[in-house]
């Protein structure tokens, strides 16, 4: 009974991550049964796993430009069919660059919302921190895709004037409304 075990165990192939066949320590110096030593691994797969490659670590600048155009908030503020257009390009990006966004993006719309209906002297101070939170969101969960809306809330921001809280709102709400 002891030999076909040990048969059995002869029999089978080396297991993955240079473990010994019991599932224990690496057997030999850093190497399993027949595997190949510890810090080898990588040129199974390609290449170094690590290092900088140039780029985000998804890949998502690999051939492409670095991104659209930023959002011109004259046109934003006169112009509602930009406002409409540039809703729909931030989803599409979204869509084509992120998951899981919808919740997040509700969480920061509720904070614009409260940043606009703040009083005026605490108006820009607010909107100051939703540029924090959204930048912090961004960075947390990897929506590359709202980086223009960090840029525009800068812009926003710095002019310090109701008719561009209220179109960024307005934009935000559009995001919201679309990415349903």
């Amino acid at each position: 009974m002891a030999e076909q075990q040990e048969q059995k165990k002869e029999a089978r192939p080396p297991r993955e991550g240079g473990r010994g066949a019991q599932g224990g320590p690496p057997r030999e110096g850093g190497r399993g049964p027949g595997g190949p030593p510890r810090g080898d691994r990588a040129g199974e797969r390609g290449g170094d796993r690590g290092g900088d490659r140039g780029g985000d670590r998804r890949g998502f600048d690999r051939g492409r430009p670095e991104g659209p155009p930023e959002i011109e908030l004259e046109k934003l503020i006169n112009d509602s069919l930009y406002l409409d257009n540039q809703a729909h390009a931030i989803v599409s990006r979204m869509r084509d660059m992120d998951s899981g966004t919808k919740s997040q993006l509700r969480r920061l719309y509720s904070s614009v919302r409260r940043a606009v209906r703040a009083p005026e002297g605490e108006r820009q101070h607010e909107f100051v921190m939703l540029r924090a939170r959204l930048a912090y969101t961004i960075a947390r969960h990897g929506l590359r895709s709202l980086d223009q809306l960090e840029k525009l809330l800068l812009q926003v921001t710095r002019r310090n004037d109701i008719k561009g809280y209220e179109r960024f709102k307005d934009l935000f709400e559009a995001i919201v409304a679309y990415n349903e």
